[in-house]
């Protein structure tokens, strides 16, 4: 009997518990969260065409105006001269930058004048007999002839009989032999163009310097030059004398200059044209990099927004009771962080800053700033 009752317990629990499972498993019931609308805010401003000056950015390294690349067009040795010759000195106009030794030469000029000197004297005589109207102006040449100077320029022969008398006795071809060698003896010395700096020295006093040799180069550093390249859209209306603003990156430090020449022909690889702006400042050296702001154009009835707010095919996403939507609109200048825009109707609502993940049709909300509370 003990063992019927307790087999049938066991079967009732058995029983029992199946029922209060399944009544568990049917009770249960799954919760889903409800998903919120999320609802972004956009930044607007509301469209008002106006005259848009287009400005044009170009940048570029300073380069002298004036500058010189010096050359040895004789041989000698170097000499020192009252000057240093090394990067940085500086020199007058007209003060001598380089000397080379031409004490050799100078006595070849001396000889050639020499010789010269003693044609001359020998035709005097003939000249008194044959040609006593003219005897007296070369004889007046003869007594200024200085053989320390520069040899002066011969008399002028009028008639034929003078040309050919002198002609004949080799006086021409002399004096032409000494002035050839005279002009040579100058470039013995190289004298500054212009007052500036000496940028680069390749030589040092005392070194043998060969003909076609560089020797250095010299600057003025008051006036520089900055190389730019303009779209050829815009070449047409930059102008010479045109005003120019020119920004040094490194402290935004802004200088004035010009535009002093425009090149007439345009870079075949990038479609450009060089133009040259003129800027003088002591504080400017050359080699500086600076960024030129060149006005272009006026853009009549256009507005100006954020570069990344155009979207491919030239449109522009617009708010329309608070839900996105696009226009096509018409670029017609970009800057590296702007663009240029026609055709946008006016009073038109358009986003200001980009959104991410922006889509046509997508509900927003436009963003406004609420007023402070007046602190007391």
């Amino acid at each position: 009997m003990r063992k019927i009752i307790f087999t049938g317990l066991g079967i009732l629990l058995i029983v029992i518990s199946i029922f209060l499972s399944k009544v568990i498993i049917d009770s249960k019931k799954t919760f889903k969260p409800k998903s919120e609308k999320v609802v972004k805010t956009v930044f607007t401003e509301i469209v008002e065409n106006s005259t848009i000056q287009i400005v044009v950015t170009a940048n570029g390294n300073l380069t002298a105006k004036q500058r010189v690349e010096l050359y040895a067009e004789v041989q000698g040795v170097f000499k020192k001269g009252s000057k240093l010759f090394k990067e940085g000195q500086a020199f007058r106009q007209g003060e001598a930058i380089i000397n080379i030794d031409a004490d050799e030469y100078a006595a070849s000029v001396q000889s050639a004048k020499s010789n010269l000197f003693n044609q001359l004297t020998a035709v005097m005589p003939d000249l008194r007999l044959d040609y006593p109207d003219i005897y007296s102006k070369w004889q007046g040449y003869l007594t200024n002839f200085d053989m320390s100077k520069s040899t002066p320029a011969l008399p002028e022969m009028i008639t034929e009989k003078e040309k050919f008398f002198i002609s004949g006795r080799g006086i021409l071809t002399s004096y032409y032999n000494v002035k050839n060698l005279e002009q040579r003896l100058l470039k013995y010395r190289i004298v500054a163009p212009f007052s500036g700096v000496l940028i680069e020295a390749l030589v040092t006093e005392g070194t043998l310097v060969r003909v076609g040799q560089k020797l250095g180069e010299f600057i003025n550093p008051e006036v520089y030059e900055l190389e730019v390249a303009i779209s050829k859209t815009y070449a047409d209306l930059l102008k010479v004398g045109e005003s120019v603003e020119l920004t040094n990156l490194d402290d935004d430090t802004k200088y004035k200059g010009k535009v002093s020449r425009i090149n007439g022909s345009i870079d075949q690889a990038s479609q450009t044209v060089k133009a040259y702006i003129e800027v003088d400042n002591k504080d400017l050296r050359e080699g500086m990099y600076l960024e030129a702001n060149l006005d272009a154009k006026k853009e009549e009835n256009a507005i100006e927004i954020d570069r990344g707010l155009l979207l491919e095919g030239n449109r522009i996403f617009v708010v329309r009771d608070s839900v996105l939507d696009i226009i096509d609109v018409d670029p017609v200048y970009f800057s590296d962080k702007r663009v240029v825009l026609k055709n946008v109707p006016n009073g038109v609502t358009i986003m200001s800053k980009p959104l991410s993940g922006a889509y046509t049709g997508m509900a927003v909300k436009i963003y406004s700033e609420q007023p402070e509370n007046n602190k007391e």
